[in-house]
């Protein structure tokens, strides 16, 4: 699997935002165990990629390292949106979709500097490139985050893109590529 990371930090770059006005908060807590799977399920980007359900609630578990504010899903990328040799494509997969996750730490001692943010994207990628995954590819993107008004932090924002020589190829090759992200991000967790 192709994996790179980089900083997104400077004073025009975007910042993700944590409590915008459609904010569904995922986080698994005791009290929010019975109703967490539907919503989730009820998420319109989980309406259209049905697989992102577990990716999302494996992401928001109680044994996950973060928490996610927001994500999307792109059913087609256009020819120029997405690079065949940086996806590790075959010949003739010129189907393409994608998706981002928005990633925020549960602690706020979790990314206190940039060097700790960019161990840990150098970690995950170096974990997801020795998967033997074609056909996608996982960019990890450190921005600064708005946690809460006045507050700022650290966040990552995952994109997700997947190809195929047919739409159903490449959305399943999504799905896979988005349920190994999961995995490496998440190794501790209970779910599957």
């Amino acid at each position: 699997m192709e994996a790179d990371w980089e900083f997104e930090i400077g004073a025009d770059a975007p910042i993700i935002e944590a409590c915008w006005p459609g904010f569904v908060d995922l986080r698994w807590t005791p009290q929010s165990a019975r109703d967490l799977p539907a919503r989730i399920r009820s998420l319109p980007e989980v309406i259209q990629l049905p697989a992102l359900a577990a990716v999302l609630e494996r992401l928001n578990c109680q044994h996950s390292p973060v928490w996610t504010s927001k994500c999307d899903f792109w059913p087609a990328l256009g020819a120029g949106e997405f690079d065949p040799d940086e996806l590790e494509a075959r010949p003739g997969c010129a189907r393409a979709m994608g998706c981002y996750v928005d990633l925020l730490p549960k602690s706020d001692r979790q990314w206190p500097f940039p060097s700790v943010v960019e161990a840990t994207c150098k970690h995950l990628c170096a974990r997801l490139r020795v998967i033997p995954l074609r056909c996608c590819r996982v960019d990890l993107i450190v921005r600064r985050a708005q946690i809460a008004p006045g507050v700022m932090d650290t966040g990552i924002t995952a994109y997700i893109t997947a190809c195929g020589t047919t739409a159903g190829e490449a959305q399943a090759t999504l799905e896979s590529a988005l349920a190994t992200f999961a995995g490496v991000l998440c190794p501790h967790s209970t779910l599957q």
